[in-house]
This record gives C-alpha cells, sequence and structure tokens, in this order.
C-alpha cells in the first residue's frame, strides 16, 4: 500500500493517550501507629503525588482530587498505644496517640512537597463523623442487597489474660501455602494472606506468651467468593489495558481458584486411611513436589476437610482462594457497625473501612472546600473520571478484590456486571508497586530489618534528589533496592551515593543551563527576554520529547519519564555549549541562540514539574509568568506566549540554585 498522497508523504503520527475529564488519586493509608518511614514516602505516596501534579497539569487542578490520610482505628494501633502507655513511653489517650502520629505524618509530606488535596484521618475530624456515617451506609446497603452473611468463627481466648485477643494480639505462622511469614495473625499475615483464625500455625498471645484456645464469636462477612466470576472478567478486561501493571493481574487470578489443601508427603498414608469421609474432592497427584494437593468445590467443603486434617494431627497448607471477606469485629477502636439483625456493639474490621475511608476525605474535602458535598459522585460514579489508587503489591488483595467485589455488589441491578453503569462506582486503576528494600532486604518497621524514617533522610539528601532517585527506580518492574550510602555500612568512601547521582541531572547539568540563560539575559539584553520565536528544530526536538514523555506518564512509567528528561536536557546543555558564545554571535544571533534555550528551559521545567515541584516554582518565580505555563493546554507554545513585549526576568543574584545538593554532601566534598 502507498504512504504517498498527491506527491507528498504521509505523516503518520502515534496517537496521543487520552485522560479522564475527572480523577481522583488516592494513595494507601499509612497506620496511625507510627509516624512514615522511607518505603510510605519513597515506595508509594511520591508515586501518588507525582501523578496527581501531572493530572493537575494534564486536565486542570480543579478537575483533580488527590486524597490519603492516617489510617486510624485498628489493632495494631491500639496495641502499639497500650504497649506505649504501659511503658511509660506515651501518657496521652488514645485519640492523642493518634493524632500525635497523624500531625507528623502531615508535617512529614509537606516535607517533601508531597501535596494531597485532603490528608485526612478516618478516626479524627473533620473526617471523622463523614467517614462514620457512610461506613453505616455502606455496609447497610450491602445488608439490604443481601450481600452479607453472619458467620460464626472460633477466635482466639486467653485464657490466662481472660480476654478475646484482637487481630495483633496473637502471633504464628501463615498458614497460606508458599507464604513465609512468621507474622501471622489472627486471619491476616503480614503479606496480606487471608485465612481462617483456627488454620493459623503455632498461635500464641502476645499479651501471656500462652498457646490461646478457641471460642466462637460471630460477625458479618460480605459475600466475595459469589465474585470470583466477575473478577475473573475484570482480569481478563485489565490483561488488555497498557496502564495495568502485571503484578496486579498475576496476584488477583492467584486466588481465583478452587479452594485447595496442600498435604506434606509424609502424611500420604493417614490422608489416605481418611479420605473417604472427607467432603468429595480431586487428588492431584505432583510427584516432583514435597506435597501432594486435595482440590474442592467449595470453600465449607475445604473447611470441613481442614477440620479433619488437623483433628487427626496432619500438616497442611492451604492455598490462596477467596474466602468470606469479614468486614466487623468485636475490638472497642473501631468505626461502629450498623446494628444488623440481632448483632449489637460491634464495630467495623480497619481494612474494609480503609478501602472506602478515600471516599469519605473526597466528600470532606469537597465540603471544607465550599463545594457540594454531593459533588463525590462525579468523580466515584461517572464514567467521565477515573480513580487511581496507588499502593504496594502486599496490599493488591484488598484494593484489587474485596474493594471491586464490594463495588460490584452496590450495583442496583440484580445482576452484578464488572462494568457498572454511569452513575455506580467505577473500577479503580490499580497501580502497584513492587517492594522498595533497604540495603537489599526487605524492611518493615514491625520486622527484623528497620526502615530509616522519612524525615531522618532529609538530614543528607533535598526532597527532590529522594523524589527523583525514587521516581527512577523502576518500581513498577521490579523490586528494587534503596542503597542510600549514609546507611551503608559496606559503602566504600570512593563510592558514589546512588541518591546524589541521580539528582546531578538536575543540581548539575539544569541548574547550569538556567542560571547560565538568566545570566546571559541579564548582561547582554538587560535582562529582557529574547521576544522571537524559537527554530523549528527546537520545536520538534521539544514536541518529541514531551509527547514520549506522555506516553510513558499515561502508563506510569515513571522511570521512562526520568529518561526522557534525562536525554532531552543533556542534548540542550550540549546544544547551550555548542551555540551560546555571546563574544561571537550579533545581538540577533544572541537573542535567537537565547530564545531556543529558554523553550528548552520551559520544555523540561513543565515535565519536570510534577517531579520536582519546588524547583520549577522557583524557576516560574524568576521566569515571571503564572501558572499556566505548566498547563498542557499551552505546552507546545514558547515563553513568549505567556509574556507580554519587553518581558522582564526577576533579577538572579549571583550563584542563586534552582536545585541543589544537600548542605552535608558539600561538607562531605570538602573533606574529600
Amino acid at each position: 500500500m502507498s504512504n504517498r498522497q498527491d506527491g507528498k508523504k504521509k505523516c503518520f503520527e502515534i496517537p496521543r493517550p487520552e485522560f479522564p475529564k475527572r480523577a481522583v488519586v488516592t494513595g494507601g493509608m499509612p497506620y496511625g501507629n507510627k509516624e512514615l518511614h522511607f518505603g510510605h514516602v519513597g515506595g508509594m505516596l511520591v508515586f501518588a503525588d507525582t501523578y496527581a501534579r501531572f493530572l493537575r497539569d494534564r486536565i486542570g487542578k480543579e478537575n483533580v482530587i488527590f486524597v490519603s490520610g492516617t489510617d486510624c482505628y485498628g489493632s495494631p494501633i491500639a496495641e502499639s498505644w497500650r504497649q506505649k502507655f504501659s511503658k511509660g513511653e506515651f501518657d496521652g489517650s488514645l485519640v492523642d496517640f493518634v493524632k500525635r502520629n497523624h500531625e507528623k505524618q502531615k508535617a512529614t509530606l509537606a516535607s517533601y512537597a508531597i501535596s494531597p488535596n485532603f490528608f485526612g484521618a478516618s478516626g479524627l475530624e473533620p473526617a471523622k463523623d463523614v467517614h462514620a456515617k457512610y461506613t453505616l451506609e455502606f455496609l447497610q446497603s450491602l445488608y439490604d442487597k443481601g450481600q452479607l452473611d453472619h458467620i460464626t468463627t472460633m477466635q482466639f481466648f486467653d485464657e490466662k489474660a481472660g480476654i478475646f485477643l484482637n487481630g495483633r494480639q496473637v502471633i504464628g505462622k501463615c498458614p497460606v501455602e508458599g507464604c513465609t511469614s512468621e507474622k501471622g495473625y489472627a486471619d491476616e499475615c503480614d503479606l496480606g494472606h487471608q485465612y481462617m483464625p483456627e488454620n493459623l500455625i503455632n498461635p500464641v498471645s502476645t499479651l501471656t506468651g500462652e498457646t490461646p484456645t478457641m471460642k466462637p464469636v460471630t460477625n458479618w462477612y460480605f459475600r466475595l467468593r459469589d465474585y470470583e466470576h466477575l473478577l475473573k472478567e475484570w482480569v481478563e478486561k485489565m490483561q488488555k489495558r497498557k496502564d495495568v501493571r502485571p503484578v496486579v493481574c498475576k496476584t488477583i487470578s492467584e486466588f481465583l481458584k478452587p479452594p485447595v489443601i496442600y498435604v506434606k508427603r509424609e502424611f500420604e498414608e493417614k490422608y489416605l486411611q481418611l479420605c473417604d469421609s472427607m467432603p468429595e474432592h480431586t487428588y492431584i497427584e505432583e510427584k516432583k513436589k514435597p506435597s501432594f494437593t486435595i482440590e474442592f468445590q467449595t470453600l465449607s467443603d475445604c473447611d470441613e476437610a481442614c477440620r479433619i486434617l488437623t483433628k487427626n494431627q496432619i500438616r497442611y497448607r492451604t492455598g490462596k482462594t477467596l474466602v468470606p471477606f469479614r468486614l466487623t469485629g468485636n475490638i472497642e477502636w473501631g468505626v461502629p457497625a450498623p446494628s444488623l439483625e440481632d448483632s449489637e456493639g460491634l464495630t467495623v474490621w480497619v481494612w474494609p473501612e480503609s478501602l472506602w475511608a478515600p471516599i469519605s476525605f473526597t466528600k470532606t474535602y469537597l465540603e471544607n472546600s465550599d463545594r457540594n458535598q454531593e459533588e463525590w459522585k462525579s468523580y466515584w460514579c461517572s464514567k467521565e473520571s477515573t480513580v487511581y489508587q496507588f499502593i504496594g503489591q502486599d496490599n493488591i488483595y484488598f484494593y484489587g478484590i474485596a474493594e471491586p467485589a464490594m463495588w460490584m455488589a452496590q450495583q442496583s441491578s440484580v445482576e452484578k456486571t464488572s462494568e457498572p453503569a454511569e452513575g455506580e462506582l467505577q473500577l479503580p486503576v490499580i497501580v502497584a508497586n513492587h517492594h522498595i528494600l533497604f540495603l537489599d532486604k526487605k524492611a518493615s518497621s514491625s520486622g527484623n530489618i528497620k526502615p530509616p524514617m522519612a524525615d531522618d533522610l532529609l538530614e543528607y539528601y533535598t526532597p527532590e534528589q529522594l523524589r527523583m532517585h525514587w521516581l527512577g527506580l523502576g518500581l513498577g518492574q521490579r523490586s528494587v533496592s534503596f542503597m542510600p550510602k549514609p546507611y551503608n555500612p559496606d559503602a566504600k568512601p570512593e563510592d558514589a551515593d546512588p541518591v546524589v547521582k541521580d539528582g546531578l541531572l538536575l543540581s548539575n547539568v539544569y541548574n547550569r543551563m538556567i542560571r547560565t540563560a538568566f545570566y546571559t539575559t541579564q548582561k547582554e539584553l538587560e535582562g529582557i527576554m529574547p521576544d522571537i520565536q524559537p527554530e523549528e528544530n527546537i520545536l520538534a526536538d521539544a514536541k518529541k520529547a514531551v509527547l514520549e514523555y506522555e506516553r510513558h506518564m499515561a502508563k506510569f512509567a515513571f522511570h521512562q519519564c526520568t529518561y526522557v528528561l534525562d536525554s532531552y536536557i543533556r542534548n540542550a546543555s550540549k546544544y547551550m555549549a555548542r551555540a551560546l558564545k555571546p563574544d561571537m554571535l550579533s545581538k540577533e544571533e544572541l537573542s535567537q541562540v537565547l530564545s531556543n534555550l529558554f523553550h528548552m528551559i520551559r520544555t523540561a521545567g513543565v515535565l519536570l514539574h510534577p517531579m520536582a515541584p519546588i524547583g520549577t516554582e522557583k524557576l516560574r518565580e524568576y521566569l515571571q509568568v503564572d501558572e499556566r505555563i505548566w498547563s498542557w493546554d499551552t505546552i507546545f507554545e514558547p515563553l513568549t506566549y505567556f509574556t507580554e513585549k519587553n518581558h522582564k526576568l526577576k533579577f538572579l543574584p549571583p550563584r542563586t540554585d534552582f536545585f541543589t545538593r544537600h548542605e552535608s554532601q558539600f561538607a562531605q566534598a570538602d573533606e574529600d
């Protein structure tokens, strides 16, 4: 087929990605029992903030709501407060404890230039009452639609202490096949796997060190397993999308399988003696594995088989599958649950209510911004809007299975669908990062490898050095280790610090470009910016970089965006070194070169704005232009589009930096 028309070569351009008219960006909520460590910020919140800032520039800041907040409720927080209070490390109430940590988290985000429209707290005003009300409405709606079951299960009871144990007051080994977690709590491990409490291996009470007994308790559960078919449909759709990372679909699919039990090979003979007394199942032979598999049609059959195996002292592990999703509990520190049938005094389990907390926060933000609270539906329930949820891979089970299923269950039609109608809760785009490791190991504040606190890192690096480093790690593709030199005992004095190295593009190359352009304009043109168009090749190169960056950002490929910027800025610097020679140029030639250079600076600044907002806002200040410069509606326009004739730049004093290294790095350089 010919690609010529009327004797001219037809130009084929890659279609630009489409973005919604409105958007909500959420960042996974940190618990209210601690300050933020580097994983909270560098593993997730910096990415959420960068994308929210990009969308504000791309579709208009009035159309974007970025919400996150402190997860106030639940046994981890209550238990942490209890321990600190008993040791004399904190003398206030549980609410005081949560409030202190919430304020510290907010301050840390501000230090990193992370800018949610609303960073709330589920147990503190102004969001508390809004969240509690929406929780009641949400659960009542599920109940009215017949999506809840009243299920009696066994809960751990400490006979010595005389109390039921909450989720974090019992610890054992996770029973899910393939999980290596030694921190299995009542019905979930620290890696997010769900199981029935009676399946926890070697449980121990954290209060007395005794082995707890089990007593019956009754709670409300969501019929999660009923949504297996719709979740499979949803995954099939996601697998065709370029903006959904493979880890999301892979992790969800692992749970969309029939319930199975893995039995150690050494118990095979004993199993064969019992198999006829067990519910109907399929024996699956896997000769090369140390265990064999038995598969069931229903979860209740699988649970009955577990009880038979346990009674006969046969060791086993359960496989990943959908289990009823617990919604309530008897812990006092929680959002009150609705009084349904004969259940009184229950509270909502922290994980479910944290999933709809961003909706509560959206409503609270709108109300506090003198907007109609009901406007939240145009963000969460409209096909013209998209919800982007930034999380770590450990939480895919909750955000990628429990949440979408509960969203589907809220649909008004009897026949539920994986494609919600206009006005129904729309299914989110889940942006899950892989683990950010610390010195090649998985760090956790509750584990043996303690992560550095986010605030402490600012003793060695600037916020923008850290932001650029984390964004460039490629966490969307694989787990990557954070290796800050001051924390690395294996680092040699001559070794380069990877954080500092990644920041040099801005503190050295781009910074030098900006300063040179300003100082030359001040010296040669009295600070008046050239009022002429950049050359066509300069405009073309800028457009190419913008479109490439946009394609990567649409797929959340933040590391690829940093590569685009690296190439563009370094090429611009080479152009400056080659072309900007005031002593050899006429005034007209110099003006043209400076016009070209300012367009490169402006283009790089717009692309950097979501990633490095502090330095780029300073650039805007000295360019003496308004915020329209960040809008993608005019991204291909030169600076003169935003200025009047004879536009004067703000005077730049000698040795002024827009992007700098941390003062400790200068001190280290002097020592070296």
